[in-house]
């Protein structure tokens, strides 16, 4: 049966990055054209314009992203939202998951990927983690952002979890920069994209349901740097339990 099933995948993922593509390239004038308006407003046309490529390449790959909210989001407010990082489809899934502006926080590596790197460049605020200046710099661009009543979105595990546990361990980042800025962190769960997609071959990806769950904002009011890791610990206890609760497919039985 494999043997029937195999090469039918094969065309799927074949179809599936060949629109993915397409629609970027027919897109990619109005992103030219909106990187001329600035950090502001055309990083939020990017992210727009990438709100509209999500919106046309997930129906066609049979993909369908769903958006549970255990509280109530008020997409006015500008939030620093935490996400796990489980596969390939976590990037594609943002402009869908996220209709508000946002800027991620994403690896300055991708940016070198012709034609999607220009874009990446444009609609994200990157970083190079191995670089001191580099990161320092990042989080003054984010805090910018955030004055702006621009959301942000870090994952904070910094790089795809391959274990068998709900999460990687932790970067401060994220929660050094929501006590400066004092604005509220809000969890949010990619269930479904490690079923899809998985991070080491790209010819895995399949059809199917795509949960993203947005959990309570977590208030920062009153904390100080100092606080910074308590904070994480909290964050990373209340997303480990609801990624268990969920029966997320990666975990193991025994961990």
């Amino acid at each position: 049966m494999r043997y029937v099933v195999k090469p039918l995948q094969w065309i799927y993922c074949v179809w599936a990055f060949a629109w993915f593509v397409t629609l970027m390239l027919i897109l990619f004038p109005f992103v030219l054209i909106a990187s001329f308006l600035g950090r502001i407003r055309g990083g939020n046309a990017i992210f727009t314009i990438c709100m509209l490529w999500a919106d046309l390449w997930f129906p066609l790959v049979l993909v369908f992203p769903k958006k549970i909210y255990e509280a109530p989001h008020n997409k006015t407010k500008p939030y620093i939202f935490v996400a796990n990082h489980t596969s390939l489809l976590d990037a594609a899934l943002l402009p869908k998951a996220f209709r508000q502006p946002l800027r991620p926080l994403g690896k300055v590596e991708m940016s070198k990927i012709p034609l999607f790197g220009y874009i990446y460049r444009k609609a994200i605020v990157t970083v190079d983690r191995s670089n001191a200046v580099d990161r320092a710099h990042s989080v003054r661009i984010l805090k910018s952002i955030i004055g702006k009543n621009i959301s942000v979105l870090f994952f904070p595990e910094g790089t795809y979890n391959q274990t068998d546990q709900p999460l990687k361990e932790f970067y401060s980042g994220a929660f050094r920069v929501a006590i400066e800025t004092q604005t509220a962190i809000k969890p949010v769960l990619f269930l479904d994209a490690y079923d899809r997609l998985r991070y080491q071959d790209p010819f895995t990806f399949n059809p199917g349901r795509c949960r993203i769950v947005f959990l309570d904002a977590i208030s920062v009011a009153s904390l100080q740097l100092k606080d910074a890791e308590t904070l994480k610990e909290k964050v990373f206890k209340i997303m480990e339990g609801k990624l268990r609760e969920h029966n997320a497919s990666w975990i193991s039985p025994k961990g």
